[in-house]
């Protein structure tokens, strides 16, 4: 298993981790199969969406916001409910088929770690499954 810190600068980013997921498959010779990427916390995920136009990104941060605000007369007292949902609704872990040491990716496609509680330094981990 590989694993990998992502510090984020916001309370609330999407940062690009796709090179660092090419970096483990070269140094560990996989030529087939499939990885996981997990993320273990409570109020991150990850995803693979568009990587070539940062706009979609700026487009799913407006669109989460709206449907979940910040502030919404949430329960949980730590001020930080709408990361949990957020984190819940895209998920912790994404799978990736890798065929000949690469990457199964479409044309604009990358991973994605989502901070939805930062700034934080945030764990990733990489297995081969």
């Amino acid at each position: 298993m590989y694993s990998f810190n992502v510090k984020t600068g916001s309370r609330f980013d999407l940062i690009k981790i796709t090179d660092k997921i090419k970096k483990f498959v070269k140094d560990e010779n996989i030529t087939d199969g499939i990885i996981t990427v997990f993320v273990p916390h409570t109020t991150a995920a990850v995803t693979i969406n568009e990587g070539a136009d940062p706009s979609v990104v700026e487009d799913i941060k407006k669109e989460l916001d709206e449907i979940i605000p910040l502030h919404d007369n949430y329960s949980h007292m730590e001020g930080n409910s709408a990361a949990h949902i957020k984190s819940s609704l895209i998920g912790a872990s994404e799978n990736i088929m890798v065929e000949n040491g690469s990457l199964v990716l479409g044309t604009w496609q990358a991973v994605f770690f989502c901070e939805f509680d930062g700034p934080r330094t945030r764990k990733v981990y990489v297995k081969v499954n």
